[in-house]
């Protein structure tokens, strides 16, 4: 009997495991799926919590808040402001590494805050809303010209699609260089969907911003731009996003002969 159990411990290890009342320890198979679950991919950001920080709590603090009863003026303005300042320090540092779209949400929350501040006229506002979204469309088309370009970084990248397979079947099929120009259309339709950003922002802030800055009505008024700046400048340039990014899975299964199932990441 003692020979046999020697023989095949698989026998006598489950009982010993139960007699002992301890659970069996993990195989490395099994330890390898849960360590590569928990690196897998960062948690995604919650839409709601994203819209609450960045537009709603901002706005009911510059629209409600603003009076000398309450936070007054300045105030107001800093700690409107601080929600998505904070928020956006947050990502930096959660991420590890500065990330171009989160650093430049930053510089544009300091701007709002230092013009505001600084009760400098609003035109200067309406510059500055106009300017961020048009230097991203800027930079999307100076980056055709580097070894990095920004469509790679929003849409083709290997956290969405499997590039290597794409790439695989671009160079069996010889169009590598025809995909190489539907990168490039896509990321005029990136860069336009900036550019009509920008000038959407640089309207909304006219037409918004009418009383002196160091006011009650101004804040109230720069609280109001924020909440529309969703509907009014996010959901047009969202649409073209969303088109340029038909028109990249449409073109990557035309040249690769893939399914598109099989060239999205598997999340």
């Amino acid at each position: 009997m003692t020979d046999s159990n020697q023989r095949n411990p698989s026998l006598s290890t489950p009982v010993s495991d139960e007699m002992a009342g301890e659970p069996a320890a993990p195989t490395a198979e099994q330890t390898a799926e849960q360590t590569a679950e928990q690196t897998k991919a960062p948690k995604k950001e919650s839409f709601l919590g994203n819209l609450l920080i960045n537009i709603i709590i901002p706005t009911l603090i510059l629209t409600k808040l603003s009076g000398d009863d309450w936070l007054g003026t300045k105030w107001a303005i800093v700690v409107a402001l601080a929600f998505p300042l904070l928020y956006g320090l947050r990502d930096l540092l959660s991420s590890g590494k500065v990330n171009f779209f989160s650093a430049l949400g930053i510089i544009s929350i300091l701007l709002t805050g230092g013009i505001s501040l600084l009760e400098l006229d609003a035109e200067y506002m309406a510059i500055k809303e106009a300017a961020i979204p048009g230097l991203l469309g800027v930079a999307t088309m100076a980056s055709l010209y580097t070894r990095w370009p920004l469509v790679k970084t929003l849409i083709y990248n290997d956290r969405i699609l499997d590039t290597d397979k794409i790439a695989r079947a671009l160079n069996r099929n010889g169009n590598t260089a025809a995909f190489d120009r539907t990168l490039m259309h896509t990321s005029w339709m990136i860069a336009g969907s900036f550019f009509l950003s920008s000038a959407l922002n640089y309207i909304l802030a006219k037409i918004m911003l009418v009383s002196p800055p160091g006011t009650e009505a101004f804040n109230a008024e720069l609280g109001k731009m924020t909440a529309m700046s969703y509907p009014v400048i996010f959901v047009p340039a969202t649409v073209i996003l969303m088109f340029a990014l038909f028109f990249l899975f449409r073109s990557i299964g035309k040249l690769t002969g893939l399914k598109l199932e099989e060239i999205v990441v598997q999340q």
